[in-house]
């Protein structure tokens, strides 16, 4: 007899199951009030069937019920029916007074925000002759606010124009050098530098984190063979984004982006330890495609605990180490684990709030420029994010003092 098994029969033994038509409601051991919803031998609604997908305790308990109510004859006594009226949906709080005003005066506040972080950003010294460069700082704001606005690069020059009035800009460049600049491979990690600077305001409120990677899809075609249809398909190229989030603003602290074929797993532990550098790292969750022995040791030394579920075909171990600890929590309690795992789910929000705000797709047709696009898409997220924090939270971002933490942990 398995502990799944066992656990079943305790509850079947301690607890009552109730029937209501061809569905049984089965009482959760470690969650007071919660009850699942379980169809006899076929599925359960508890974390642990849908993710696991095998015989849950719950299961177990409702045939060790039936048994029980089974004479000999093979009669089946009469069970209680319960007629369930009324599902109470569960609901999340929202304040909407601060939710309001901080979509009201977002676009405001973000170009204003957008200019105190690019202001960080030192002008590389010109040497030699010719034409000096336009102004670094100017044109990251240009690059990220067009992306904001989502205009093309010709209607986006009025929006300009506004910045410079509004002495958010020194100069208003031409529509060709913001395509020209978002497409510089030398764009590239200064972006992700100030997707990491435009996160630490809320360093004091997140210390459990999530990653997860998404596509953004392109304007090419690619051709490949589909094993689960057994033919070729043509479908668009797309960049893929690996990212880590805090899991309460759903602020990025720390992003990479790939081509589509690139593997999820190598880009997991840059991840952490970029966010450890600022952040306090208490627990980090991710799917299955990120379990692996290095990935679990790299969030146990930041000191953080690691929640990535294991797979069906994962042998038992007895070792002492982060993979050993993280399987018997996994094994012994399981409800518990799939409580934190579950927080994964904020990352899920993040791509969705990108995609939904600043699309799904790149306009880019150069490689440097999909990657720098898709980074932009990133620090307009996080912008707005702080611009939600900063009514609900109360917080008082100060780029100027948060550059200089960055610039020394990086």
């Amino acid at each position: 007899m398995d502990a799944r098994e066992e656990r079943g029969l305790a509850i079947a033994a301690k607890c009552r199951l109730t029937k209501n038509g061809d569905t049984w409601l089965v009482p959760s051991q470690s969650e007071n009030g919660e009850k699942y919803t379980v169809i006899p031998g076929t599925k359960c609604s508890c974390p642990d069937h849908e993710v696991r997908q095998v015989k849950c305790k719950h299961l177990w308990a409702v045939e060790y019920v039936l048994e029980r109510e089974t004479a000999q004859d093979g009669t089946v006594t009469e069970t209680e029916t319960v007629k369930v009226t009324k599902v109470t949906r569960k609901t999340y709080p929202q304040n909407w007074t601060a939710y309001n005003a901080a979509q009201s005066e977002e676009k405001t506040r973000f170009g204003v925000l957008l200019a105190g972080l690019c202001r960080g950003i030192q002008q590389p010294i010109h040497e030699g002759r010719g034409r000096p460069a336009l102004p670094l700082a100017d044109m990251l704001f240009a690059s990220a606010y067009k992306v904001y606005t989502g205009f093309s690069s010709r209607r986006f020059t009025s929006d300009l124009r506004d910045a410079k009035t509004d002495g958010l800009i020194a100069s208003t460049p031409h529509f060709n050098s913001v395509t020209n600049y978002l497409a510089n491979p030398e764009m590239t990690p200064i972006l992700k530098h100030l997707v990491t600077v435009s996160s630490l305001p809320l360093k004091a409120v997140e210390t459990q984190f999530a990653a997860d990677s998404s596509g953004f899809t392109t304007s090419r075609f690619i051709r490949w063979y589909n094993k689960k249809y057994g033919r070729e398909i043509d479908n668009r190229e797309w960049v893929k984004v690996h990212l880590m989030c805090g899991v309460n603003t759903h602020v990025v602290t720390s992003v990479d982006v790939s081509g589509w074929e690139s593997h999820d797993t190598n880009y997991f532990v840059p991840l952490v330890e970029q966010t450890a550098r600022n952040f306090h790292m208490v627990e980090v969750s991710a799917d299955k495609a990120y379990l692996s022995h290095k990935n679990l040791t790299a969030i146990e030394a930041v000191n953080g605990t690691p929640f990535i579920p294991f797979k069906s075909n994962t042998v038992a171990t007895t070792e002492d180490s982060a993979w050993g600890r993280m399987y018997h929590y996994f094994m012994l309690k399981r409800e518990e684990f799939l409580a934190h795992y579950h927080r994964r789910s904020n990352v899920e929000t993040v791509f969705s709030m990108c995609k939904a705000k600043f699309g799904d797709s790149v306009r880019s047709k150069s490689d440097t420029g999909m990657v720098n696009e898709v980074l932009c898409k990133v620090l307009c997220h996080n912008i707005c994010v702080l611009i939600q924090a900063i009514h609900e939270l109360g917080v008082e971002p100060n780029f100027c003092a948060d550059i200089g933490v960055a610039q020394k942990a990086a």
